[in-house]
C-alpha cells in the first residue's frame, strides 16, 4: 500500500476515535464527586489544636465519604503560606484547608500574604472554637483575683505593666489590645516567639500577665502555677466553669474567640461544599468527637457554609479595624 495511503487511512482513524476518546474522557471528569483521594491542608505544625481537629475530622470525613482524607501540614507565617497555596488549587473538592483565625487574619498582618480570605475562599463548615483566657502570675500578682482587680493594679502603675502573647500579631495581643481600647488603660505588650516560651516565662515571674489559649494555659492553671482571671468567649467554658467571661465582668460584648472551620478555594462547587458541611455536621455531633475535640482544648462548634461566610467577613473586618487603628505589623 502507498505511504500516502496508508497515512490518510490512519488519519481517518483517528478522526473517528476522537470522539470516543472525548467522550471517555467527559465521562471521567463528571464521575459523582468524590471518586479520589481529598487533601486536607493544615497550617501548622502537627501537634496542635487545628493539626488534631484536622485529623479527627478528616479521619471521619473520609469514612463517610468513603475515600481517603490525606492531612498535609504546611506551616509558616501564621498559616498564609499554606492558604496561598489552596488558594491558587483547583476547585474541584479535592483540596481543602483547616482555616484557624491567624491564618483568616495574616492578610492584615503580612503585606505579602498574596491572597484575600474573604474573596479567595469557599467556606465550606465551621468545626470548632479554641477559647483564650488572661493569666496572672499569682505570685507576683497576689491581690489580682479577677479582670476588675488587674485593670485597677494596671492603671495603679507608674509605668505600664507588661503582658505577653505568642507574638506579635497572635491572637492573644490582637484580643488584650481591644480589651485595653475597651477599657482604657495601658499594658505594654512583650511579645513572644510561640505560646510555650510566653507561658515559660509568665510562670517564671519574668512577665506578670499573658492572654493565652486556653488549652496551653490549662495544665498550668490546674497545677496553681497560673491564676486564671478571664475568658474571652461570650459564654463560660466547660474547662474552667469558675471563671467569668470578660463580657460578664464589665465590657459587654466583648468577644474574642479562635476558631477553625474548612474552606476550600474561590470557586468549589457549592453542591460540594453543601455536601461537606452536612458530614461535618453529624462527625461534630458524635460524643466521640466532641470529647476528642475537648481533650485537644477545642469545642466542637459547627457553621453551614452561609454562617461560616458570614463569621469570616465579620472577623476579618473587625480585627482588621484593629489591627490598622493600633498599627500592628508582623515580620
Amino acid at each position: 500500500m502507498p505511504f500516502e495511503s496508508l497515512a490518510s487511512r490512519r488519519a481517518l482513524l483517528a478522526l473517528a476515535a476522537a470522539p470516543l476518546l472525548a467522550g471517555s474522557a467527559l465521562a471521567q471528569n463528571s464521575a459523582p464527586w468524590p471518586n479520589k483521594m481529598i487533601k486536607l491542608i493544615v497550617p501548622f505544625p502537627p501537634g496542635g489544636p487545628t493539626d488534631t481537629a484536622s485529623r479527627i475530622v478528616g479521619q471521619k470525613l473520609g469514612e463517610r465519604l468513603k475515600q481517603p482524607v490525606l492531612v498535609d501540614n504546611r506551616p509558616g507565617a501564621s498559616g498564609s503560606i499554606a492558604a496561598l497555596q489552596v488558594a491558587k488549587a483547583e476547585p474541584d473538592g479535592y483540596t481543602l484547608m483547616m482555616l484557624a483565625t491567624p491564618t483568616l487574619l495574616a492578610p492584615h498582618l503580612y503585606k505579602k500574604s498574596g491572597y484575600d480570605t474573604v474573596k479567595d475562599f469557599t467556606p465550606v463548615a465551621g468545626v470548632y472554637d479554641l477559647p483564650i483566657v488572661i493569666v496572672v502570675n499569682p505570685r507576683l500578682l497576689p491581690e489580682v483575683t479577677d479582670l476588675k482587680k488587674l485593670i485597677a493594679h494596671a492603671k495603679a502603675e507608674k509605668v505600664p505593666m507588661a503582658y505577653t502573647s505568642s507574638g506579635v500579631g497572635s491572637f492573644g495581643h490582637l484580643s488584650m489590645e481591644l480589651l485595653k481600647q475597651m477599657g482604657g488603660f495601658e499594658m505594654n505588650h512583650v511579645p513572644y516567639k510561640g505560646g510555650v516560651p510566653a507561658i515559660t516565662d509568665t510562670i517564671g515571674g519574668q512577665v506578670p500577665v499573658m492572654y493565652s489559649d486556653l488549652v496551653a494555659a490549662l495544665p498550668h492553671i490546674q497545677a496553681g502555677k497560673l491564676r486564671a482571671v478571664a475568658i474571652g468567649s461570650p459564654q463560660r467554658v466547660a474547662m474552667l466553669p469558675d471563671v467569668p467571661t470578660i463580657a460578664e465582668q464589665g465590657f459587654k460584648g466583648y468577644d474574642a474567640v479562635s476558631w477553625g472551620g474548612l474552606l476550600a478555594p474561590a470557586g468549589t462547587p457549592k453542591a460540594v461544599a453543601e455536601r461537606i458541611a452536612a458530614e461535618v455536621r453529624q462527625i461534630l455531633a458524635e460524643k466521640d468527637t466532641q470529647e476528642r475535640l475537648l481533650n485537644a482544648g477545642a469545642i466542637a462548634r459547627f457553621e453551614h457554609p452561609a454562617g461560616m461566610a458570614q463569621h469570616v467577613q465579620q472577623d476579618y473586618a473587625k480585627w482588621g479595624q484593629l489591627i490598622r487603628d493600633k498599627n500592628i505589623v508582623s515580620d
